[in-house]
């Protein structure tokens, strides 16, 4: 396998995988339940009201 063809299919599989770590995201806050994430080093949670709304669209570039 080429190099370009690598590259489109490590692209798609990072897209995939943002994708579907924002379909988790929200449907966590839809359910109310919270989540927990890093930042700046430490362990945050974030209850449901906390959380942004997440939309794919920015992802697969609509």
């Amino acid at each position: 396998m080429s190099d370009n063809p690598r590259r489109q299919l490590s692209s798609k599989i990072d897209a995939g995988v943002k994708i579907a770590i924002a379909e988790a995201i929200e449907r966590h806050r839809k359910l109310g339940q919270s989540i927990s994430i890093m930042l700046d080093g430490q362990i945050i949670t974030l209850t449901a009201e906390q959380i942004p709304p997440q939309s794919t669209d920015k992802i697969i570039g609509i």
